[in-house]
């Protein structure tokens, strides 16, 4: 079996190429449609804190217990035990499964602008059936070249995230260049939207909560990587290069048009923008990057949704079938399921069309409560002792901003969500069946299971009536 182990510059472009997708190329408009240039600041601040403070979590984690591979799954196992283990690693990969289908279709949604005419639409929406037989071509490349070893699919993701950041680096400099401080000045607190600035600021940090989704991903595949010390270092490289570009674009588009006409702009704004100061070659161009962006981000996540299964499986928390390799080394029956787990949602997609879009929303939500374990996981260390000071300050930022998350997704998600973590529950117990030592639920695992299979049933009348 091959040895597949990730350097560093692979494991921050993962990192990067996972959070830097599609959302990117319409932040200029989402951004101006809600808010002026003062709650711009100070809600990309406020994310900037909180999102730092995420990054840090994991790097001291790392440092801390380097010895845990799998990142989302085993610091909520070593944390906070077994059942709590396993529901992160199962909504992280229903997240990261069922979320990256988006990829593919925006894609093809991006490539039906090109060739779609009013008299011939081939890719519409990318619900069509052009664009169904299409992406479900690139889910099946991307599954060869996984299952050709992770190190290589780690590589070419880290030309395809080079390539992806080119036109976005092209637009900073002419943004730079157009850039225009009477235009930036103009109505800065946006008093044309009739919005108090602080319920602007809440608006802008809605819009930066999915942004990030991702940072995870050098943890993730920690048991891959050279050096484990790269996991944490690679972690804060990625999101200080997303947080960045991020606020780079989202402020300098304010000062090349009045943040009306920016709000007026069509989906992906980006490209308009750059229309706007180049022509329309400028304008292909971000189209363009925006398919080779998504795509890129889409090889990134099919390696997380990949390696989940199978770094839970080692623990017995997923059936012993999902520790199987091929002779490349990748966790093959892992990639399996998450391939035809796609191409199943794929197909609803092309069958439902927009009637997909709540269950994308639902499964997203899951990887928000991951998230807040990190921070919490931290804190739970600092508390017993680990670390010091500046740590415990981090954990708790982190956990702050954790539970910010949850709040801003909002209940209603989060409660429909238990409709999916219900059948997980009956995955880990027929998993943990299997374990030798025929481990049984602890008191406080059978509360937490009991809660969840009660809580369906409100999920289930809310998901009914909605």
């Amino acid at each position: 079996m091959k040895e597949n182990r990730i350097g560093l510059w692979s494991l921050t472009a993962l990192v990067f190429s996972s959070m830097v997708g599609a959302g990117i190329f319409s932040l200029p408009q989402n951004m101006a449609e809600v808010a002026g240039v003062r709650a711009v600041l100070i809600g990309w601040g406020i994310t900037g804190v909180g999102i730092l403070a995420l990054a840090a979590s994991f790097l001291y984690l790392s440092r801390l217990k380097p010895e845990l591979d799998g990142g989302i799954y085993t610091y909520a196992r070593a944390g906070f035990g077994e059942l709590v283990g396993f529901f992160s690693a199962w909504g992280y990969w229903l997240c990261a499964t069922i979320g990256v289908v988006g990829y593919l279709v925006i894609a093809f949604a991006a490539l039906g602008s090109f060739v779609d005419t009013p008299q011939q639409v081939w890719f519409g929406e990318g619900n069509t059936l052009a664009a169904f037989i299409g992406e479900s071509c690139i889910l099946w490349a991307v599954h060869w070249l996984v299952s050709r070893g992770v190190q290589q699919a780690a590589m070419f993701n880290l030309v395809a995230t080079l390539a992806k950041s080119l036109p976005l680096l092209l637009f900073v400099l002419f943004a730079c260049y157009y850039f225009d401080p009477v235009t930036f000045a103009q109505d800065q607190a946006a008093s044309t939207l009739a919005v108090p600035v602080s319920e602007q600021v809440r608006n802008t940090m809605l819009i930066t909560l999915w942004v990030f989704t991702g940072i995870e991903g050098a943890a993730v595949l920690s048991a891959r990587a050279k050096n484990k010390r790269d996991v944490g270092t690679a972690t804060v490289l990625g999101v200080v290069l997303a947080l960045l570009l991020y606020v780079l674009i989202s402020v300098l588009a304010l000062g090349i048009l009045a943040r009306p006409e920016l709000a007026a702009l069509p989906n992906p704004s980006m490209a308009g923008l750059m229309g706007h100061m180049s022509g329309s070659w400028g304008k292909a161009l971000i189209s363009v990057g925006l398919i080779v962006s998504v795509l890129a981000s889409y090889v990134s996540w099919t390696l997380f949704s990949a390696e989940v299964p199978f770094s839970a499986a080692r623990h017995g928390a997923f059936p012993a079938i999902f520790l199987r390799q091929n002779r490349n080394g990748t966790p093959i029956a892992s990639l399996w399921l998450s391939s035809l787990t796609v191409q199943f949602c794929l197909l609803l997609v092309w069958l439902l069309g927009k009637g997909y879009t709540n269950l994308l929303l639902i499964s997203t939500s899951m990887i928000l409560v991951p998230y807040l374990l990190i921070g919490l996981f931290l804190l739970k260390l600092s508390l017993s002792g680990q670390g010091n000071g500046l740590m415990r300050i981090v954990a708790l930022v982190a956990s702050g901003y954790g539970l910010w998350l949850l709040y801003a997704a909002g209940v209603e998600y989060l409660l429909l969500s238990l409709l999916l973590y219900g059948p997980g529950l009956l995955l880990f117990l027929y998993s943990r069946r299997q374990v030798v030592d025929g481990k049984k639920l602890n008191g406080r695992e059978r509360l937490l299971a009991g809660a969840t299979l009660l809580s369906l049933f409100p999920a289930l009348w809310s998901f009914c009536y909605q």
